[in-house]
């Protein structure tokens, strides 16, 4: 054989066997970067039209996690793979730069010098170090392979960006939209701001639970409660946050449910029915005697007492008030309570909260004095015992509200805040019907996540008590505390943010005569005297109005965008605020889809922690394993779940992409010298090889499709199982004769070849999207003239190969020989484990067949030796088959012989002959193979001829 080797057509390895992926990665990062890949990608693409996928904007302080970077490679893979299949699909990724997260990280690098510096100077510190990190994370994604316009990414922090945002809240002013009043939202104590929905998190927190007695010392309580004693006789509430009982201002009751006057021990409590036999175990109460019932609507107007400051607490109505714990009385304070506060409203109660930024009660209030709400909980329990007011208390672990960036428990507390309200203009109906009508969400329940987020969310409050953001333009009147904006004055203010070096810097900068305009009244005291608010805006109100700044913006985005893609904790976050800032403004929706993935987890399924140790960076993986392998564990997961990872997650991808690689290199190595001339029409191809390209285009079509539909687990699984299965497994195993024994001109030669590189074209485009790099190589080594003017992978333009397709007939003929393969390989396998053979070409395969079954394998007109990969090969009827036959149970009409191959092996091809050495020239040789050496040598000496000219 060694002799002859030379003479084989094998394949060339200019394509590495190794991959190396963390050392070739950034050569072909930079080649992308040197061929403007990412431009000749969009350019290339062809008339299907535009599809938009617009980046939702990371926050621009610290490094990258596996989260981000599977969000990223999400998005990466939809634009590559629209781009391919023919639409005009650009990338303008994003950074949220303003708000409560960078802000805070200065104050860590700062501390105590913060309160000495000015708010410009803060400002522009916050701006810095974000643009620090813009840099960082642009590396990092761009690692990941992922193409876009990483030099115009668009950033909140320009100043075209904050004079949109700027122009989106005169918007809303103008349609009456934006209201300003003191509400109770929720308050972080130690960021000194209100907070979002969005930016709240819960967290398990042990809490005091006690129950309060209220004196209802009421005289009309008698005419309901013959029986009652109004001096002796208590309304009893349930509370975990005994700190708001000093701004208690009512006690709330259900309409409908029916309530018990009851007696022990010669005092008299109030409580609903349902709720008497868990309070009375809990009390200790030993046989209560039950006076009288009313219902909560007869109760109503009734006058409890505070239990320690001589102030009512009259008896209110509420539809908010539960039997699942408590009493069915609730204890109201309108300062610290949503429903509490629609209660004070309903009332003309006072929203009553005494509290300062740090969360500690104001001067004025009794006993309590410059307490922290959270160190007054044992100081309001002390003043209960003493007044006799504490029934019980307890320790209860539930869920409690955190701020998302310092982590520590969050209040409600009513201040004076900015909302845009959800019932003005019907935005909260509008924006319902537009969830459940005009977007597809991607999963399907993600439209009753975020249905019932806005079903029951409050007035958008959307002002910050912080310095880095775009301003709430509003001036303020120094003689009665009322504010003015109008919305033209407003846009003027915007425009002016546009045009400045750095944006809505200008707002703190400006002097107030500057922009206040010229004798401007106060509409309310006739006031001359205005200073500016200082509060900026929700940073989800800057992201949220990306639509205006960005896809309104760039020339090649557009709005409304087709899709919107984040984790789905963006429900409630950047898909929340999007929805809203644009029907607000718009009429509509600013995206057509929302796709949300899972979280990443470790490979035990637990989230990942710095106290656990199990935290994995993205940038570990990388130079461990390469970014493609990253990418490819993008695509294996379901990512609409939590989504695994773990080093023997990832070392099972490694062993999958080897097998993907080593297929693709097969094919490339034969490819080498392969010149268009070279190629066959389609239709000239051999059976064998119009069957293989049927499989390829049908794999193209279920990969594609997966594209489409997003299921990008199903293009990984398309992928590995066609190249392990079909193609190494199969096709390319049984070529492999042709492509080596072959003459280099044959005709068989060039039908395989034809066939391959068909295949190959198709892989590619299969594989771009999300082998992004290993793609990139190959196509790199592909001929010069078979590749074409396209500078990269991405700017191939779709192909269809349709007319490849084989009938159904031809393609169940196909699987019927394919699964007689499948037998003959196992009755060889029985002479390979006794040692009579070694390889399937040591044999002589004798097919017993059913008449039907030969009716199928001779409409093929193919070589069933050479798929069967043995030397020598007859049909047979089955009736004549011996008994000794290897049989298969489930393909029936067959039964196999198998017997050593007569004649001797050639020394070139491994085939048994009865004629070797009919050419006394080459007496090791069969006589193809002696052939193609003749043929061969021919042909080397017609070159040496022309040469000689």
């Amino acid at each position: 054989m060694s002799d002859y080797k030379k003479t084989l057509n094998l394949p060339k390895t200019d394509f590495p066997m190794k991959a190396n992926l963390v050392q070739r990665e950034p050569e072909i990062l930079k080649k992308w970067e040197e061929t403007r890949a990412f431009d000749a990608m969009v350019q290339a693409s062809s008339n299907r039209g535009e599809y938009v996928l617009h980046d939702g904007p990371p926050y621009a302080n610290g490094h990258i996690h596996l989260g981000t970077a599977l969000n990223k490679i999400l998005k990466d893979i939809i634009v590559k793979s629209r781009n391919m299949q023919g639409f005009t699909a650009s990338y303008v990724p994003g950074w949220d730069c303003h708000g409560l997260p960078i802000e805070h990280k200065m104050e860590q690098q700062l501390k105590e010098k913060k309160k000495t510096l000015s708010t410009h100077v803060v400002r522009k510190l916050c701006r810095e170090y974000a643009a620090g990190w813009i840099d960082v994370q642009r590396k990092e994604f761009k690692r990941l392979g992922v193409l876009g316009a990483w030099d115009a990414p668009y950033m909140s922090m320009d100043p075209a960006y904050e004079g949109a945002t700027a122009r989106e809240l005169a918007d809303f002013v103008e349609k009456g939209s934006v209201l300003r009043a003191k509400k109770p939202i929720y308050w972080c104590c130690s960021c000194h701001t209100a907070l979002a929905e969005a930016e709240v998190e819960y967290h398990d927190r042990i809490s005091p639970s006690v129950y309060v007695a209220f004196p209802l010392p009421d005289a009309a309580l008698s005419k309901l409660f013959p029986m009652a004693d109004p001096a002796g006789a208590s309304v009893v509430i349930w509370t975990t946050t005994p700190w708001t009982l000093p701004d208690n201002m009512a006690v709330c009751l259900h309409p409908e449910f029916v309530y018990l006057l009851v007696e022990i021990n010669g005092a008299q409590f109030l409580l609903a029915e349902d709720r008497l036999a868990p309070c009375a175990d809990l009390f200790a109460w030993k046989h209560p005697h039950i006076l009288g019932r009313a219902s909560g609507a007869q109760l109503e107007g009734l006058v409890a007492r505070h239990p320690f400051y001589d102030r009512p607490s009259p008896l209110t109505l509420g539809i908010h008030v539960t039997l699942d714990a408590g009493t069915g009385c609730v204890h109201t304070a309108p300062g610290h309570g949503r429903e509490d506060y629609d209660v004070a409203l309903k009332y003309g109660l006072e929203v009553y909260s005494p509290l300062d930024d740090d969360g500690c009660f104001l001067p004025a209030v009794p006993l309590f004095a410059g307490m922290n709400v959270m160190e007054a909980n044992p100081a309001v329990l002390a003043v209960l015992e003493e007044a006799s007011a504490l029934l019980w208390q307890g320790r209860l672990e539930h869920s409690y509200p955190h701020c998302w960036r310092c982590k520590q428990p969050v209040i409600f507390r009513a201040t004076t805040q900015w909302f845009i309200s959800m019932e003005k203009n019907d935005l909260r109906d509008r924006a319902l019907e537009t969830i459940n009508s005009d977007v597809h969400w991607i999963p399907a329940w993600g439209r009753e996540r975020i249905y019932n987020m806005i079903e029951s969310r409050p007035d958008w409050c959307i002002s910050r008590q912080r310095q880095w953001g775009v301003p709430i333009m509003a001036l303020l009147c120094e003689d009665c505390g009322e504010a003015w904006n109008d919305p033209a004055w407003m846009r003027d203010m915007a425009d002016r943010f546009v045009s400045h070096p750095t944006g809505c810097d200008y707002w703190f900068e400006a002097d107030i005569r500057e922009i206040t305009p010229k004798d401007l009244r106060c509409p309310h005291c006739d006031g001359r005297c205005w200073k500016k608010e200082t509060d900026i805006l929700d940073v989800w109100f800057d992201s949220g109005t990306s639509f205006a700044a960005v896809l309104e913006k760039r020339p090649e985005l557009r709005f409304p965008a087709d899709m919107y893609l984040e984790g789905s904790d963006q429900y409630r976050g950047w898909f929340h605020s999007s929805l809203l800032a644009s029907l607000g403004t718009r009429g509509r929706a600013p995206y057509r889809a929302v796709l949300t993935h899972g979280y990443v987890v470790d490979g035990e399924g637990r989230k990942m922690s710095k106290s656990v140790g199990n935290v994995i960076a993205p940038q570990e993986l990388i130079e461990k394993f390469g970014a493609e392998i990253v990418r490819l564990w993008v695509s294996s997961v379901d990512y609409r779940e939590d989504i695994r990872i773990s080093d023997q997650i990832l070392g099972r991808l490694v062993d999958a992409y080897r097998r993907i690689r080593n297929t693709c290199r097969f094919i490339l190595g034969n490819l080498t010298d392969l010149v268009p001339q070279a190629l066959l029409p389609l239709g000239a191809l051999t059976p064998l090889d119009r069957f293989a390209l049927d499989a390829a285009v049908r794999t193209h079509k279920r990969v594609q499709e997966a594209y489409a539909e997003f299921e990008f687990h199903k293009v990984y699984h398309c992928l590995h199982n066609y190249c392990v299965t079909d193609l190494s497994a199969i096709y390319l195993d049984i070529v492999k004769d042709r492509l080596y024994a072959q003459g280099a001109e044959d005709t068989l030669r060039r039908s395989a070849l034809t066939a391959l590189w068909h295949i190959l074209s198709l892989l590619l485009r299969d594989m771009a999207p999300v082998l992004s790099f290993t793609a990139e190589e190959i196509f790199s080594h592909l001929p010069a003239a078979l590749r074409g003017s396209a500078p990269t992978v991405f700017a191939l333009p779709p192909i269809s190969l349709d007319a490849c397709k084989l009938d159904e007939d031809r393609r169940n003929g196909w699987r019927a020989l394919l699964s007689v393969r499948g037998v003959v390989t196992k009755a060889i396998e029985v002479l390979r484990r006794d040692g009579i053979i070694g390889h399937s070409l040591d044999t002589r395969v004798t097919l017993f067949v059913s008449d039907g079954l030969r009716g199928q394998l001779d409409a093929l007109h193919t070589d069933l030796r050479a798929v069967c990969i043995v030397s020598q090969l007859e049909v047979a009827d089955l009736s004549v088959a011996p008994q000794s036959a290897f049989r298969d149970a489930d393909v029936a009409g067959l039964a196999i012989g198998v017997e050593k191959a007569r004649g001797e092996k050639c020394e070139r091809c491994w085939i048994y002959s009865t004629e070797l050495g009919s050419d006394p020239a080459r007496l090791g040789l069969c006589p193809r193979c002696a052939g193609v050496l003749r043929g061969s040598a021919k042909i080397n000496q017609g070159r040496r001829n022309a040469t000689s000219l």
